[in-house]
């Protein structure tokens, strides 16, 4: 019998099981697909991290602690895994983007600068904001590597724990002191069980009661005309862009070399699917979309088009995550509903679960996240 079964081990459920291990648990890690995969939402090269989080301020505590234990992952495994560029939010003054990023930077005293239109254009040539937009710039923003990240988390778990792949949970069900997880290999029984489902929670998790939306959205790569050099990390930032119509746009550095390319999205501009019916051919009305838009604001961005890749966001009504210990289910964990920007949490998210798991409780405040709130 193992003490925790952590089922999923995308970028939450391969933090949790190293957490769980690294203090001594009896770790089973099972996962549909196979180790850092493609098919679901921690891939693609990069993902964002910034503290300045336009989001809610009640998230900083929780990216502070996230960055401790980045650089701690990057010790730990010798991989390279976070890159600090730099990062603007650019938009109107009133933007979510930018005036939401300001309060988060004020009242946690984050360093930051506020940018006029000039001042970008002559810091980050690559950029051209409208007059009448400004920008948060900080310092410490970044990207990490979710497949590095996932692959480093696994390397760290398999050391102690019993890792299994192609092994999707079928259902589970409580037990006098635990759980009981039905999978089409086998049935594993543990005192503790952390499910952290992505895109299949409104099939492993409906018992929730959380209304998920399940959006395909779609990474795309340009080669920038002129080649990339301008576009590296020594000269353009991580960026999250929101026009006056409220569409927003987030993009990186070119960091994969000459052919890699510099890679952009659109942050909510999703179509509702299952991990079942995605489309993952992306189109080129798609693709024409993405440089219309991008011609705007960085001119020399949609040079070329590369490629594009798909993934999914698990999305809340409120855009806030669900981490709490399940209502029904008293030895049950869940971590789920990141709505497109919880890959920056991923090690704290894993210490979280681990806390949960084994105490029933921890110190960060995860209040916000509770499965019980109102969705109205």
């Amino acid at each position: 019998m193992y003490d925790v079964i952590v089922v999923g081990l995308g970028g939450m459920g391969s933090a949790a099981a190293h957490h769980l291990a690294d203090r001594g648990a009896r770790v089973l890690g099972l996962e549909r697909f196979g180790p850092a995969h493609n098919k679901g939402s921690s891939h693609g090269g990069s993902r964002i991290v910034r503290q300045s989080y336009f989001e809610d301020p009640a998230y900083v505590p929780l990216l502070l602690r996230a960055y401790e234990l980045w650089e701690k992952l990057e010790r730990d495994t010798g991989r390279e895994i976070l890159s600090l560029t730099g990062g603007v939010m650019v938009g109107p003054p009133t933007s979510k983007t930018v005036a939401g990023s300001r309060l988060s930077a004020e009242k946690w005293d984050l360093p930051h600068e506020m940018l006029d239109a000039t001042e970008v254009r002559k810091r980050f040539p690559t950029l051209n904001p409208l007059p009448d937009e400004v920008a948060l710039f900080e310092e410490r923003a970044g990207f990490v590597r979710p497949e590095e990240t996932v692959t480093a988390h696994l390397q760290l778990a398999a050391a102690k724990a019993d890792i299994r792949f192609e092994e999707p949970m079928l259902h589970y069900e409580s037990t006098s002191d635990g759980v009981r997880v039905i999978t089409a290999k086998g049935t594993y029984e543990a005192g503790e069980l952390v499910i952290c489902p992505g895109a299949w929670a409104p099939e492993l998790l409906a018992d929730l009661n959380v209304p998920f939306a399940i959006e395909r959205q779609i990474q795309f790569w340009f080669e920038p005309t002129g080649g990339v050099e301008r576009f590296d990390q020594s000269h353009h930032p991580i960026y999250i862009w929101e026009d006056a119509a409220g569409v927003q746009v987030y993009g990186f550095p070119a960091h994969d070399g000459p052919s890699g390319g510099a890679k952009v999205a659109f942050f909510r501009k999703g179509v509702l699917c299952t991990p079942e019916t995605i489309e993952r051919t992306v189109h080129q009305h798609e693709i024409d979309a993405m440089a219309g838009h991008m011609e705007k604001c960085i001119p020399a961005l949609p040079g070329r088009f590369l490629r594009a890749a798909t993934c999914m966001y698990t999305t809340t009504p409120d855009e806030h995550f669900v981490i709490a210990r399940h209502p029904e289910h008293e030895r049950v964990t869940v971590a789920c509903g990141f709505s497109g920007h919880g890959f920056k949490f991923v090690p704290v998210v894993g210490e979280i679960l681990a806390d949960l798991a084994l105490t029933g409780r921890t110190e960060h405040p995860i209040a916000l996240f509770d499965p019980r709130r109102s969705f109205a």
